[in-house]
This record gives structure tokens, C-alpha cells and sequence, in this order.
């Protein structure tokens, strides 16, 4: 008893692909006949539908909470509550909608996001063929449960994880589930413990497709349960982290909030000394912490990423998240899936063997170019040459379809087949003809345990027995091979040899062989173990690279990234299409999924710095290597298509799926979706999120330089016990009216000529560089000095203290003008950037001055703004004040240039 309970504990201890068919039975209680109707429903209260059913999700009111918890938008919630306090209703109004266009914008991003687990619903068959109480049925896919036993046909989606009993031909494409490019041959034979995810060849996964044949399974996993359930959990857990845009913009409204506060306590604090009133300094002080805040800086963050949002549209790439726009511009790393992304996930066969030579076929063909010359005999095609009868047989030991279309080829069936059928079209043989003309006798069809199809053909009294297989299978049923100049010896060695190269070049290999048959009917038991053929050729064949894709890569390392492809697919085919594309050398390491989860974290965070190709990995896989390189400070792209990269996509700093093969899952995880399915756009949306940060600095300088001026402005009036220069109603309109159209104008400057020069960002580094941190000191009390001393001079000359107000308002109208201009470029001189390279900041200059000249006029903005006419002289003053802002802006150019993008 003690031995049949250990024993019973082992089974169960052991994965489902271990076990043979009456293990399986035994542990899930179940026979071929099926569960009885009673049993069917005990069980589907036990373990609940098979469906994918994800968490509700958190909740819309914390999705909205977590957008107000950014210190920048807590500090214009209580700048908006004090200039209410304080009746400047209008301006907390303005300020009111900067909170409200922020949130909402974000509100709706992480909504959408929240939509990734759900779109692997979609993956889930409706309805399945079972076997319940001896009889076959129809039911809905929910209603299975585990022990079910489940029938499969071609083109039938896989409702349920399946141990496989009975297989007939039967191939499924597991490539939106483990990354295998080729549709998988499955068997039925058990399978050692260590067998890897997408090895597993007796088990079927849900969601997965049946391209052709026929089997039968018990279901050993429903819902939550299946391979897919565990990847829909991943993508529950996984926590989107921020990008480094956001933590960037973190830090610097902590800093800001922390000057806000500074300067309020510094403001009430001089007043005091100086004897003022506590009542009054309060208001000032404030008055001065509203005047600190940058309230135009969140919308011309949402104005500058929009724009590089409709810049990257132009070039292929949809974002979906805001911030992310900016993210490819500090990407270190990009982990890139083979299948559809490198290459056009397309099988496409590239060379031809025969005993006379090789054929090289290149690129995708679409059915209407020709880039290979048929060999022609003098009578038409030569069927006794090798390398046509190498590609006949491919075509009538064959079962796909490829049908022409006004836009192209559209094949049908096993992708393998439809390559032969497109190569024999492209070295000129007719599929259609051929297999009219060479009438079907007899046929062995392809399975696993045999490793080759057998066709007998006949067309004018000669029947041909015609073989396609796996090399070394064939071989072994020939004894010659066919040259231009007839049969010879089969040369084992030259073949063997042959076929390895093609297969150390990550190609597939079939031979082709055939006989003449004599005329007599066929014994289809004959035809089980054919001998005496003849070798006619080999055909190798590969999803090849995709157009460009080496160039996109190369361009990427320039640019300082490194580019590392992570695929399900067999090492073999890893390493040569990556040797191809660039990505590593001949003799580079490859990392197999099983090498990855025997690592420790430790080990794994030494070896993705020196591994940059991966294959045979599993979902889960993919997700440690993507955290092991964030770990070490990484900022990781990954680039996918299936359900297994939804985890990876989503805990990316940045997710990038593809938007024509991709499923859902992968595009919902995603922050970034590739119209054209091409690595190459992903080289243009890194060139415009590096110009979308360019321009957020911009931004972010002519905003801080200004506001730091304004801020010193009153400071220092103050410490003078001067008269304030700029009252509270000023400032707002400084900081909400005459700049900001000048700050959405910067958010299309165009890129700067090195921008794919630099090196990426480190995640640590700030928004503003070391270099431009002192240009904004700088610049801000070269403004602060030059409005002081105009202040000072109208009212030394006039007396009047609104005159002076106003002059120290205009002057700070014209040097944010200037200001503008100057932070165009961070390295280049003002004097050598083209005037019309941005119209847009042209107009803004204008329209700002236009507005500001017209406030001086009218009787309401006069009131508002406590402002008087100028004449003519102030204006030459102001102007001439204003513009020593170029010179110290350009001074320090030429000073600083090497260091422009110092951390």
C-alpha cells in the first residue's frame, strides 16, 4: 500500500508531458470514451469554466487619484486654490483647466492599458468537438473541463491545454504562443521532464491554430490553468513602470516645489526685516510662491509629446502612452522578437542544392517579379535536369495552395509546402500545370515517426514515385543521385555535408528524391519503406531578414544601443539569422530558455550584458531577461507580436508590438504599436523621441530661466526695500499669456544634425543637463539684473511706480522673446540656425508681443494688469535691456559647446 501511494505521489509530482497515455488517464480519472454527463458537471463547479477571466482592474476613481499625485500637479492644485483665495479668479480658472487637461489626458491612457489581459479572451475558442459518454459532441469551449477528451481538426483553434493521445498529420502554429516560426509536428510519445515549453510536441496549448491533420487530447488545463492563463496572470502582475520621462519629471517638481517654498519663506521673511506689515508680507509672500510655479510647464509637456506623437505617426509608429514618446530617445537596450519583426515571418526557401550546383534565392517574392532565370532545356523546361526535377517534386509532394491575387500571392496551408510551391514559380515551373499534367495515383502523407510524404505520379504512361523528406531519412532510402550528365554513385559525404552547411545557416532542409516506376497498379504498403531511389536535390529554407532591417540595426548601435533578439525559435536559426542582421558573430553565445531559468538572478544580470541573442525562450523567460537588464540600469525596449511578449511588452520601459501580425494581447500591452510590422520604423521613432526630449529641454529651459528670473526679481526688490517691480496679476500673465504660445511653437523645433549622434541618456540623468542648468542661472539673472535696472530707471525718472511696473513688465515680455530664440539650440549659435526653419515660433513671437502691446490699451487689461501706455523711448530702452540676453546665452555657447549634454 505504502509503494502504490509513493508511486501515485511521483505521477502527480510529474508535468503532463512525462506521462505516458495510461498515466494520464489514471491521474485525470478519465478513459477514450469521455466523462459522463454528471462527472462533467461535479467538475465544472469544481474547477469554474475555461475562461481567461482577469481581475477587475483598479477602480476609475483610483486610476484618476493616481493621476494628481504628481508633486507638479499638487503644487498648480494649491497655486490654483491660492490665487483664488487671493480673487485672482480668472487666473485660477487658467490654472484650474492646465489640472483638468492634464488628468484627463492621463485617465484615458492608463484606462486603456488596463485592457491587455482582456484581449487574450480573444484567443479562446467558442465552441469544441469532445467526446462525452462514448459519443461525439459539440459544446462551448467554457463547458470543458479537465479529463474532457477533445477532437482536433485543421484549421480548428485549440480550446484547452491537450495531452495528446492520437495524432494523423497533425501540425499546429504555436508562433503567437512560443515564438517557433514553423508550424510544430506533433506526437504522442512521452517526453523527458526537462523538455522545454515550446519542445513539448505532445501537448497542444489553447489558442493555439491547427494548420493541418487531425488529432485527439484530454484536456489537462482550462482557464487560469492553460499556458495562456499563465501568461494572462503575468500580465495582470506585472507592474507598468514609469518612464524615464516621468521619473524626470518627478524629480524636477520635487525641486521646484521645494524652491516654491523656499522663496515664499525667503520673500516673507525679508519683508518682515525690512518692517513691512505681516498681513501684507504674507500676501506677497504668497503672491511670489504662485509666481514660482511654472503653470504653463504641464501643458507644453502634453503639447511637445503630442507633437512627437504625430511625427512618429508619419513614420509608422502609433504611441499609445504620451510619455513614451519620449522613452525610445533613452533606450539602451532593444530586445527585439525574430519572427515578423527581424524578419517577414514568410518561410521563403533560399537555396537550391543538386550535384551541379547551388541556387541562391533572394528577398520576398510577390508574384510578379522574377528574380531568378529559369534553367531552360531546348525543348522548354528540362525535366532531366536536377535542379527542375529537384523543385517538381516539391510541387506534386505537396498539399498548399498559392493563389494569385491583383496585390500579390496569398498562400494557403503548411507554410513549409507553400515555400517549394513559390520557389519551383520563381525558377519557372508552373504549379498548376505540373500537377495537372502528372496525374495523382498514390500518396503517403507526412508523419512524424515516418519523415517523409511519398507521391506516385503518372503523366503519359510513366509513373514516378516521387519523395520529400528529412535528409537524413531520405538518404538513407536512396542509392544514387541524379547530375546533368545522368545517375552517378550517391556521394553520402558530399550530401551530408551539404545539408549541414544549409542547416548552420539556420535553414530547414528537405531532400528530394524519386523512381520510375513500372506500370503496374500500386501497392500503397510498397510505398511505406521506398528504396532504390534517386537523390535529385536539396531545398533549404529560412524566414528571411526583413528589407533594411541590418541597416535599421546598424543605425541603432550607432546611436549607442545595443540590439538583442530574444525569439522562441531553435538556436541554430537564432544565431545565423542574427549573424546575418548583425546582431552577433558566427561564434557568438546564444542562451537557450532552459539556460535562462537555471540561472540565478545574479548570474543572469552578468550574462544579459554579454548575451545578445536568446532562443527557445518561453514568456517567462523573456520577462526575467528584460528585468535583469533594467536591473542593471537599463532603459529596455522590446519589440513582439504574440502572446507570449505581452508580459515582456508590458513591464518594458517601453512595449513595442507589431500592429499587422500582432495579436491583441501584445498590442494592448504595448505603449507603442508598428503600422508596418518593420524594425526599421523603430530607428525612426528612436531618431523622434530623441527630438521630442530636445525639445521638452527647450521647453523646460525657457520656462525655468524665466520664472527663476521673476522669482529673483522680487527677491532681490525686496532685499533692496525697493517698490515691487511686478505685482501677482503681472507674473500670472507673464507665465500664462505672453509665453506660452511661444512654449507650443518650441515644441516643434525641428532635430538637432547630431541627434542621432549622441549616446542615450542614462536613466538617472535629469531633464536639463549640468551645462544647461547654468545657462538657465545665467540667462535668469541677466534678466533679473536688466529688469531691475530698468525698474529702477523709471522710477528714478519719472516717479511714478506704475510706469516703472509696466516698463519691468514689457522688458520681461521682450527678454522672454529673446529667451525664446536663444533655447532653440542648446550648442548651436543663434546667428547660424535658419530664421524659417520654425515658422511657428516666428508668429508666436509676434502674436506675444501683439497681445502684450494690446493689453497696454485697453481700459479692462489696463484695470487687471495695473498697467500705463509706454512711449516710444521705453520701448527702445526695454528692447536694447533686453537683448544683452543674447549675448550672455551666446558667450557661454561658445565656452560650454563640448559639455552641452553633460549629466
Amino acid at each position: 500500500m505504502t509503494s502504490d501511494l509513493a508511486e501515485i505521489a511521483a505521477v502527480s509530482a510529474r508535468p503532463w508531458h512525462s506521462l505516458d497515455d495510461t498515466e494520464v488517464e489514471d491521474r485525470l480519472a478519465t478513459h477514450p470514451g469521455g466523462l459522463c454527463r454528471e462527472e462533467v458537471r461535479a467538475r465544472l463547479a469544481r474547477y469554474g469554466p475555461n475562461e481567461l477571466m482577469d481581475d477587475a482592474g483598479p477602480s476609475g476613481l483610483a486610476t484618476l487619484l493616481d493621476q494628481v499625485r504628481s508633486p507638479l500637479v499638487v503644487i498648480l492644485v494649491v497655486a490654483g486654490v491660492v490665487t483664488a483665495l487671493l480673487g485672482e479668479y480668472a487666473d485660477a480658472v487658467v490654472i484650474a483647466v492646465v489640472v483638468v487637461l492634464n488628468t484627463t489626458v492621463g485617465f484615458v491612457q492608463e484606462r486603456q492599458a488596463e485592457r491587455s489581459v482582456r484581449a487574450l479572451l480573444l484567443l479562446v475558442s467558442p465552441r469544441a468537438r469532445v467526446v462525452r459518454d462514448h459519443a461525439d459532441w459539440e459544446v462551448e469551449s467554457r463547458e470543458l473541463v479537465p479529463g474532457d477528451v477533445v477532437l482536433l481538426e485543421s484549421g480548428a483553434r485549440v480550446p484547452a491545454d491537450l495531452r495528446l493521445t492520437t495524432t494523423t498529420a497533425l501540425q499546429v502554429d504555436e508562433s503567437a504562443l512560443t515564438g517557433e516560426s514553423l508550424p510544430v509536428v506533433k506526437g504522442t510519445a512521452p517526453l523527458p521532464v526537462a523538455t522545454g515549453l515550446a519542445d513539448r510536441t505532445n501537448l497542444a496549448y489553447a489558442g493555439t491554430t491547427v494548420t493541418s491533420g487531425r488529432g485527439r487530447g484530454y484536456v489537462v488545463g482550462t482557464g487560469r490553468q492553460t499556458e495562456l492563463g499563465t501568461i494572462a496572470r503575468e500580465v495582470s502582475e506585472v507592474q507598468q513602470t514609469a518612464t524615464p520621462l516621468q521619473q524626470r519629471m518627478e524629480r524636477l517638481a520635487r525641486v521646484i516645489g521645494v524652491v516654491v517654498v523656499g522663496c515664499a519663506l525667503l520673500a516673507f521673511a525679508l519683508g518682515m526685516i525690512g518692517g513691512r506689515a505681516a498681513s501684507e508680507m504674507f500676501l506677497i509672500a504668497v503672491a511670489l510662491a504662485v509666481s514660482a510655479v511654472p503653470e504653463g510647464l504641464p501643458v507644453a509637456f502634453t503639447i511637445t509629446l503630442a507633437a512627437g506623437v504625430r511625427r512618429m505617426a508619419r513614420r509608422r509608429a502609433i504611441v499609445r502612452r504620451l510619455p513614451s514618446v519620449e522613452t525610445l530617445g533613452s533606450t539602451t537596450v532593444i530586445g527585439s522578437d525574430k519572427t515578423g519583426t527581424l524578419t517577414e515571418n514568410v518561410m521563403t526557401v533560399r537555396q537550391v542544392w543538386t550535384a551541379d550546383g547551388v541556387t541562391h534565392l533572394t528577398g520576398i517574392w510577390d508574384g510578379r517579379t522574377v528574380d531568378c532565370a529559369p534553367v531552360m532545356g531546348p525543348n522548354g523546361h528540362d525535366r532531366t535536369e536536377p535542379r527542375q526535377l529537384t523543385l517538381l517534386t516539391g510541387i506534386l509532394t505537396n498539399e498548399a495552395e498559392v493563389v494569385q491575387t491583383a496585390d500579390g500571392i496569398r498562400t494557403q496551408g503548411d507554410p513549409t509546402e507553400a515555400a517549394l510551391l513559390i520557389a519551383a514559380s520563381r525558377l519557372g515551373l508552373d504549379p498548376d500545370e505540373e500537377r495537372e499534367a502528372y496525374r495523382m495515383v498514390a500518396e503517403v502523407p507526412f508523419e512524424p515517426e515516418r519523415q517523409f510524404s511519398a507521391s506516385v505520379r503518372q503523366r503519359d504512361g510513366t509513373r514516378l514515385l516521387l519523395v520529400k523528406g528529412a535528409p537524413e531519412r531520405v538518404l538513407a532510402m536512396c542509392d544514387a543521385m541524379l547530375t546533368g550528365h545522368g545517375p552517378v554513385r550517391l556521394d553520402h559525404d558530399a550530401v551530408q555535408l551539404a545539408a549541414h552547411d544549409m542547416a548552420s545557416e539556420g535553414l530547414r532542409v528537405l531532400a528530394m528524391a524519386h523512381r520510375v516506376l513500372p506500370p503496374t497498379p500500386v501497392e500503397l504498403d510498397g510505398l511505406e519503406e521506398p528504396s532504390g531511389l534517386t537523390l535529385l536535390g536539396l531545398q533549404g529554407m529560412a524566414d528571411p531578414p526583413r528589407e533594411g532591417a541590418r541597416d535599421a540595426i546598424a543605425a541603432c548601435r550607432d546611436a549607442g544601443m545595443r540590439v538583442v533578439m530574444i525569439t522562441g525559435d531553435h538556436a541554430a536559426t537564432a544565431r545565423a539569422i542574427g549573424n546575418e542582421l548583425g546582431i552577433a558573430e558566427d561564434d557568438a553565445a546564444v542562451a537557450t530558455g532552459v539556460e535562462v531559468e537555471a540561472m540565478d538572478d545574479a548570474e543572469l544580470h552578468r550574462r544579459v550584458g554579454e548575451v545578445d541573442v536568446y532562443a527557445r525562450t518561453a514568456p517567462e523567460h523573456k520577462l526575467r531577461i528584460v528585468r535583469a537588464m533594467q536591473a542593471n540600469g537599463d532603459v529596455v525596449a522590446v519589440t513582439g507580436d504574440g502572446v507570449n511578449d505581452a508580459p515582456a511588452l508590458k513591464a518594458a520601459d517601453i512595449g513595442i508590438a507589431m500592429g499587422k501580425r500582432g495579436t491583441d494581447a501584445a498590442k494592448e500591452s504595448a505603449d507603442m504599436v508598428l503600422a508596418d510590422d518593420n524594425f526599421v520604423s523603430i530607428a525612426a521613432a528612436v531618431e523622434e523621441g530623441r527630438v521630442t526630449f530636445d525639445n521638452i529641454r527647450k521647453v523646460v529651459a525657457f520656462v525655468l530661466g524665466t520664472n527663476a528670473a521673476e522669482v529673483l526679481t522680487i527677491v532681490i526688490a525686496l532685499a533692496l526695500d525697493w517698490p515691487l517691480p511686478l505685482i501677482a496679476a503681472q507674473i500670472l500673465w507673464l507665465n500664462l499669456v505672453t509665453d506660452s504660445l511661444q512654449v507650443m511653437a518650441l515644441a516643434f523645433e525641428p532635430g538637432e544634425p547630431d541627434v542621432m549622434a549622441r549616446s542615450p541618456r542614462g536613466r538617472s540623468a535629469g531633464i536639463l543637463s549640468r551645462v544647461m542648468w547654468e545657462r538657465v542661472g545665467i540667462t535668469s539673472l541677466v534678466i533679473t539684473v536688466g529688469t531691475l535696472f530698468l525698474f529702477r530707471w523709471e522710477l528714478d525718472q519719472t516717479g511714478s511706480e506704475g510706469i516703472a511696473q509696466t516698463a519691468a513688465l514689457t522688458t520681461m515680455v521682450l527678454f522672454q522673446m529673446f529667451q525664446a530664440l536663444n533655447v532653440r539650440s542648446p550648442s548651436r549659435s543663434l546667428f547660424r540656425m535658419h530664421l524659417f526653419a520654425n515658422p511657428l515660433l516666428l508668429v508666436a513671437i509676434i502674436a506675444s508681443i501683439a497681445i502684450h502691446v494690446i493689453a497696454l490699451y485697453l481700459p479692462w487689461t489696463q484695470y487687471l494688469l495695473r498697467v500705463e501706455p509706454l512711449d516710444l523711448a521705453v520701448w527702445v530702452r526695454a528692447t536694447l535691456v533686453a537683448s544683452t540676453v543674447v549675448a550672455a546665452a551666446e558667450v557661454h555657447k561658445l565656452l560650454r559647446r563640448d559639455g552641452e549634454f553633460a549629466s
